[in-house]
C-alpha cells in the first residue's frame, strides 16, 4: 500500500495555474515582479457545484453546465469573505465560443452585484474585482450556456488599493493600444482622459469592450484586418518578388459562365483582373446566357484586355461541357478553377506561381477559403491541412482555390459530362490515380471567397443538391477504378460522405489487448459491453494483469478464465504501458490487434468491424475511434500534433450531435495519431516499427511516438467517428499528482519533443491558421505562416 499524495500548498497551486494562462511579456513580468512585493494574501477558492452542474472529472477540473446559468459557491477560505480589492487568476476552456464568465456578489443570498469576467482567445482570465461591505455569498458562473467547461482552481489575491490602481490604469493603457484601430464609437466609451477622471468607469469600460469583442464573428473580421489584408508595403514586397523570379508560370484562370447575377457589376472578373500576380489569362466560356447583358459584358472585358478569352457556346451543356469550352482556349501551364459568383483575393495567383516554383514535381494546388456576402462582409474561413486522402474521400478538402496541371487535366480528358456540380471533385480524384500525393500541395492563405446569395451553396446545401448525386458517382467511381471494395455513403445532415469498407470472407482474427491492475469496477463493463454489443467475428481477448492484489479482483479473474475466447496473462513488472503492450503482442494470436483501455465501454455494436474494414485498407497503420466522456462529449476525436506544445486531443469537450470543424468531427479522416485507448493496427505493422517505447516513453505519449513511427513507415493513420466508446480516461491510475509522476511526465514530453519537434511544430492534419492553445480548432494570433 502507497503512502497518500500530499497536498499541493496554495503557491504551487498558483504556479501551475499560471503556467496555463498566455504567457506575459518581459515588460509585464518585470511588473508583476514588482507588484509582488506590495503586501497580499493568496487564496485558492473552494468551489462548490451547485444544482444543474455535474462532475465529469474532477481531477481535471472538467464539468457539465447541465443547465443555463450553472455555477459554483465560492468560498475564499473564510465566511463572510473581507471587503477590499481581489485580483482573480485563472483558465477556462469553453468549446461553444464563450469567453466571460460572471461572478456574482450576494448579501443574504437576496441582493446580488454580479461582474462579467472576459477570458482571452487563449482561456486566460487576470482580472481586478472589489468586494463592497456586506458581501456574503459568492457565486462563479464559467459561462451562461449549458455545456462541458474546464476549469482551473480559481487563484485569488487580496491586494492594496495601491496594487489594484496600477492594475486597472495599466488595463486602461494596455485596451486603448490594443483597439487603436477602432473608431472611438467601437470603444466602449474608453478614453484615456475620461479613466483619469473615474478610474473604476475606465476600468468598467475595458471590460464591456473585451466582452463585445470577444464575439466569433468580430474574431474573424478582427483576423483579417490583422493577417489577411493588403497594404501599399505588401504589394510593393510582392511585387517585387514577383519581379525577382526565376521564370513567370502562366496560369490559365478557367470560368464558365451562365446568367452571372449583375453582369454589368461582374466581380468575378474584376478580381481576376486585380491580381498582383500579372502572368495570367482568363478564359470565359458562356453557356448559351440567355441575358442579352452577357455577351456585351464579356465582348467588352475581351476587348479591353487581351488577356480575356471568351467562348460563347450555341447551347447550354452545364458545368462540365462549359468548362471544357473554356479549357479549349487554355494556354497557361496550369489551370486554376474560378466560379463566376466568386472572387479571388488579390494575391490569389502570386502565392499559387511561387508555390509551382517551389514545388517543381507537383501538379495540383489548392488553399483555403472563406465566404463573402453581398455587402463584402467575410466570414466561416475553412483553414485546412495538407492532402489528406481520407478527409478528402469524405468531403471536398481541395475545392477553392484548385490549380491543375493542363497537360494532364487534358490527357485525363478534361471534365466528365454528367458530373456536374461535383466535376472539380471528379477531376481531382481522377488526378489521384495519376499522381502520389506528394504532388498535391496545400498553400495555407485565403485566396478564395464563395459568394454568398440564395442560389449559391455557399449559402445553402440545397441550393444544387444534383452535386450530391454527382460527388456519390464520382467517389463510388474512384472505389471502382482503383478496385477498392468501398462505397460512398451520404450524410445529409452535413453535406458529406461515409466510405464504407467491405470487409473480406473469412474476416481475420483480432486480438483485443486490455491491460488492468485491480480494476474491477471499471473492468467488468468493459469486458461485458465487448461480449454484448461486439458484432464482428472472429476475436479473442487477451486481459493483462499487471500485479493486481485486490482479492475481489483475482476472485473474478478466477471465473473469468472458463471463458473460452479470453486468456488472462500476468505481467508482475512495474507499470510500463509500452513494456505491457509489447508482451502482450508477442502472445497475440490475431493477424490485427485492438489495444483496448480497461476504463472503455462499447456503444456501437459494430466498433470493431468499422475499424477492422478501414486497417485492412493498403497504407493504413493505426485506426482510432471517436472516445466520449460519460457525459456525452467528445475525449478523443484524433490527435493533433503542437496543442499544448506537444499533442492533446482535437475536439475535446464538444457536445454530442457537434459537427466540430468544418463538419471534422462527423468525418473520417487522417490524423498524425490517434490514442492506444482504442487502436486497431496489424500486428505485421506494430512489428515493423518495433512497438511502443519502452524505454523512453513509460506512460504518456507512448501511443503518439507509436503512430508518428508507423507514419515514417510510410503508414497513414486513420481516425473514424463511426467507432464510438466512452472513456473513463486514466480512472485506475490516477492523474500526474506525485512529484515523480510530474518529473517522469515532463521528461517524457522532452523526449517527445526531441525527437519529433518540427513535425510537432507542424502537423500536417492541422493547419497553421488555427490555434495550438486550445482543442477547439480556434484561430491563431498570430498564424503560424509567412507574413
Amino acid at each position: 500500500m502507497t503512502a497518500p499524495d500530499k497536498p499541493a500548498t496554495p503557491q504551487e497551486i498558483a504556479h501551475r495555474v499560471r503556467e496555463e494562462l498566455l504567457p506575459l511579456s518581459p515588460l509585464v513580468k518585470f511588473l508583476e515582479k514588482l507588484l509582488t512585493l506590495l503586501p497580499r494574501r493568496l487564496h485558492v477558492a473552494e468551489l462548490t457545484p451547485a444544482t444543474g452542474v455535474k462532475v465529469v472529472n474532477a481531477s481535471l477540473g472538467i464539468y457539465c453546465c447541465e443547465v443555463a446559468h450553472g455555477g459554483f459557491a465560492m468560498k475564499l477560505g473564510e465566511a463572510p469573505p473581507r471587503l477590499g480589492w481581489y485580483y482573480l487568476e485563472a483558465a477556462l476552456v469553453r468549446p461553444n465560443g464563450e469567453r466571460c464568465a460572471t461572478l456574482h456578489m450576494g448579501r443574504d443570498e437576496e441582493q446580488w452585484e454580479s461582474m462579467i469576467i472576459p477570458s482571452t482567445r487563449r482561456g486566460s482570465i487576470r482580472e481586478v474585482f472589489y468586494l463592497p461591505a456586506g458581501v456574503d455569498t459568492l457565486r462563479w458562473e464559467p459561462m451562461e450556456s449549458t455545456g462541458v467547461v474546464r476549469l482551473s482552481p480559481l487563484i485569488v489575491h487580496e491586494i492594496t488599493a495601491l496594487e489594484s490602481f496600477f492594475r486597472r490604469f495599466y488595463r486602461v493603457l494596455f485596451d486603448l493600444w490594443r483597439f487603436r484601430h477602432l473608431p472611438p464609437s467601437s470603444r466602449a466609451g474608453l478614453t484615456l482622459w475620461g479613466a483619469c477622471k473615474n478610474l473604476a468607469d475606465g476600468y468598467a469600460r475595458t471590460v464591456q469592450l473585451r466582452q463585445i469583442r470577444s464575439q466569433p464573428q468580430e474574431d474573424y473580421t478582427e483576423w483579417v484586418r490583422r493577417y489577411d489584408t493588403l497594404d501599399d508595403d505588401k504589394r510593393k514586397r510582392i511585387l517585387a518578388r514577383i519581379a525577382a523570379m526565376p521564370r513567370h508560370p502562366l496560369i490559365s484562370v478557367i470560368m464558365p459562365c451562365y446568367n452571372t447575377p449583375d453582369p454589368e457589376n461582374f466581380l468575378a472578373i474584376e478580381s481576376v483582373v486585380g491580381q498582383l500576380y500579372p502572368h495570367w489569362e482568363l478564359c470565359i466560356a458562356d453557356d448559351a446566357s440567355t441575358d442579352p447583358r452577357m455577351r456585351q459584358v464579356l465582348t467588352r472585358y475581351s476587348q479591353q484586355d487581351s488577356r480575356i478569352k471568351v467562348v460563347f457556346r450555341p447551347q447550354n451543356g452545364h458545368i462540365a461541357a462549359a468548362s471544357n469550352s473554356a479549357l479549349e482556349v487554355a494556354s497557361g501551364e496550369f489551370v486554376a478553377l474560378l466560379d463566376h459568383d466568386d472572387l479571388l483575393s488579390e494575391h490569389a495567383l502570386f502565392w499559387m506561381a511561387q508555390a509551382i516554383l517551389d514545388h517543381p514535381h507537383a501538379a495540383l494546388f489548392y488553399s483555403d477559403e472563406d465566404k463573402v456576402d453581398e455587402a463584402g462582409w467575410r466570414s466561416d474561413p475553412y483553414f485546412k491541412c495538407s492532402f489528406n486522402l481520407d478527409l478528402f474521400l469524405s468531403h471536398n478538402l481541395i475545392t477553392h482555390l484548385g490549380v491543375y496541371k493542363t497537360s494532364l487535366l487534358r490527357q485525363l480528358g478534361g471534365f466528365r459530362p454528367g458530373f456536374d456540380g461535383a466535376q472539380d471533385w471528379d477531376l481531382a480524384l481522377r488526378f489521384l490515380d495519376h499522381i502520389g500525393q506528394e504532388q498535391i500541395v496545400h498553400i495555407p492563405r485565403i485566396l478564395y471567397h464563395w459568394r454568398m446569395h440564395p442560389a449559391s451553396t455557399a449559402r445553402s446545401q440545397q441550393a444544387k443538391p444534383y452535386a450530391y448525386v454527382a460527388a456519390q458517382q464520382a467517389l463510388n467511381d474512384y472505389f471502382k477504378r482503383n478496385r477498392i471494395a468501398a462505397s460512398a455513403e451520404f450524410l445529409a445532415d452535413i453535406g458529406a460522405f461515409r466510405p464504407r469498407y467491405a470487409l473480406p470472407r473469412p474476416c481475420p482474427l483480432v486480438t483485443l489487448i486490455i491491460p488492468t491492475r485491480n480494476g474491477v469496477n471499471q473492468l467488468r463493463p468493459c469486458l461485458e459491453s465487448i461480449l454484448k454489443k461486439t458484432d464482428y467475428h472472429p476475436y479473442d481477448i487477451l486481459l493483462v494483469d499487471n500485479g493486481s492484489d485486490d482479492p475481489a479482483t483475482l476472485a473474478w479473474f478466477a471465473q473469468l478464465s472458463t471463458q473460452p475466447n479470453l486468456h488472462i496473462v500476468r505481467y508482475d513488472a512495474p507499470f510500463n504501458y509500452s513494456a505491457i503492450n509489447n508482451f502482450a503482442v508477442n502472445l497475440a494470436r490475431g493477424d490485427l490487434l485492438a489495444l483496448l483501455n480497461d476504463d472503455t465501454e462499447i456503444i456501437d455494436k459494430d466498433w470493431l468491424t468499422e475499424m477492422v474494414s478501414i486497417a485492412l485498407q493498403p497504407g493504413v497503420g493505426a485506426v482510432g475511434a471517436r472516445l466520449w466522456y460519460p457525459n456525452d462529449t467528445v475525449q478523443h476525436g484524433g490527435v493533433i500534433l503542437g496543442l499544448g506544445g506537444y499533442a492533446a486531443h482535437a475536439h475535446r469537450l464538444f457536445p454530442k450531435n457537434h459537427p466540430g470543424y468544418a463538419g471534422r468531427l462527423m468525418l473520417m479522416q487522417s490524423y498524425s495519431a490517434v490514442t492506444a485507448a482504442c487502436l486497431v493496427v496489424s500486428k505485421s505493422a506494430y512489428q515493423q516499427v518495433g512497438g511502443m517505447d519502452e524505454k523512453n516513453l513509460v506512460v504518456a505519449y507512448n501511443d503518439v511516438d507509436f503512430c508518428l513511427r508507423l507514419r515514417e513507415a510510410g503508414y497513414r493513420n486513420v481516425w473514424t467517428p463511426f467507432a464510438n466508446l466512452y472513456h473513463h480516461e486514466s480512472m485506475s491510475r490516477g492523474p500526474e499528482n506525485t512529484p515523480e509522476k510530474q518529473v517522469r511526465f515532463q521528461r517524457e514530453k522532452e523526449y517527445l519533443d526531441q525527437r519529433w519537434g518540427k513535425l510537432l511544430a507542424e502537423d500536417p492534419a492541422y493547419s497553421p491558421n488555427l490555434t495550438q492553445d486550445r482543442e477547439d480548432f480556434s484561430y491563431a494570433w498570430p498564424p503560424r505562416v509567412e507574413s
